[in-house]
Order: C-alpha cells, then structure tokens, then sequence
C-alpha cells in the first residue's frame, strides 16, 4: 500500500501565527492556490480512495485536489488536528498573558501537559495509533491520499516507521506538497517527503 500524504493549503489562521487545532479556518488565496498545484502535481498518481479530516481547510483541500476526477473524498475525524481547548484561536503571545502558568508548562513538558480544555498529546497519540489500526486494515486500496495536518501527518509518519512519538518533529510537513510512504508487510519507507514535482510512474527508485 501507498499512502499519499498532503497538509492543507494556507490558512487565515497559519497567516496570523494562531493556534487552530479543531477551529474552522477558511484557504487563503494562496492556501487554495497550493491545493490546486498538488492536484496538478498529483494528476496521474493512482488513487483508490481519499481521505480527508472533518475540518473544512482539509475537505477544501481534499475537493480540490481530485477535482475532476471520480472520486469523493471520505471524512474521517481520526485525522483531525490536536484540539487546543481554550488556546484555539489564540496567538502565542496572548497565552503568555492570559494563561501563562499552563502554558508554559505546556512549552516545557508538551507531552504530559494539556492545553487547557484541550486534547492532551497522549490522547491524540492514541487517536493517530487508531488510524494506523484502520490502516493496516484498509485491504481494499492500495493508493490512498490522505488530506489532514502538521501535527497528525508529522506523528503518522514517525509511527508508521516505529520511531518514538516525539521524532514527529523531525518531519516538518509543508504545504502545497506532497509526500509518500510505502507500506510493505514488515516495514514501512518514506519514499518521498515534501516533493513539489509532478508524480509519473516509476518515478521513483525501486526499494
């Protein structure tokens, strides 16, 4: 199985610098721009099916870059952001005002700590275990695309290759690219990560 990573386009709210885990964000110009050029990149590639989070950036995203094609992408909230709670919507700078204890705590242990009324980063690990599970599943496609975010994208990544939770920092994923992973029966390989080039078959190397 081939497994097709894209991160949404642009958002008003990655414009700002604010925290927008579950929060609706609407594409930029430019955010809309780089799904477009994703789905140009992505044209020829063979997807069997398209997922996508419940948020709007992501379907958004998602409709884009398939359009044309016949094929809807299906929303599975397993591949939501992390939900900040009450730092949704909120700049670094004001938490460091208006909850400063808990976030600094945060900044210091963000593995343990919870964004207040948020989702705790042990939490989203066990919900991105949970979409690896439907994964390993999945018998009935062998390219899927999946349209989510930084943070789940990052941590799939890591977990899929059997590296500890917190190596999801060594995978910045950018927007308006593309990246792969092939799964194999006793392994994973990240084949391609954050390529702005347009896929053809056998493209890239063989394993």
């Amino acid at each position: 199985m081939k497994l097709w990573l894209v991160r949404h386009g642009q958002t008003e709210a990655n414009v700002a610098g604010l925290y927008s885990g579950h929060s609706e964000t609407v594409l930029t110009t430019r955010g809309i721009q780089q799904a477009q050029a994703v789905g140009e990149m992505l044209k020829a590639a063979p997807f069997d099916k398209v997922l996508c989070s419940a948020l709007g950036r992501a379907q958004h995203t998602a409709k884009l870059i398939v359009a044309g094609r016949s094929l809807t992408p299906e929303v599975e909230p397993l591949l939501n952001e992390m939900h900040f709670g009450d730092w949704e919507m909120r700049h670094h700078r004001d938490l460091q005002r208006e909850d400063a204890a808990n976030y600094a705590a945060w900044c210091a242990d963000w593995q343990n700590v919870v964004p207040t009324n948020g989702e705790g980063f042990q939490a989203f690990s066990l919900r991105v275990e949970q979409l690896i599970t439907r994964l390993h599943t999945m018998n009935d496609a062998q390219n899927v695309l999946l349209v989510s975010h930084q943070g789940v994208l990052s941590l799939l990544i890591a977990r899929l290759m059997q590296m500890p939770s917190a190596s999801l920092w060594h995978f910045l994923i950018e927007q308006g690219a593309w990246s792969m992973l092939e799964r194999f029966d006793n392994f994973v390989t990240l084949r391609t990560l954050n390529n702005r080039a347009p896929w053809q078959a056998n493209l890239l190397p063989a394993v």
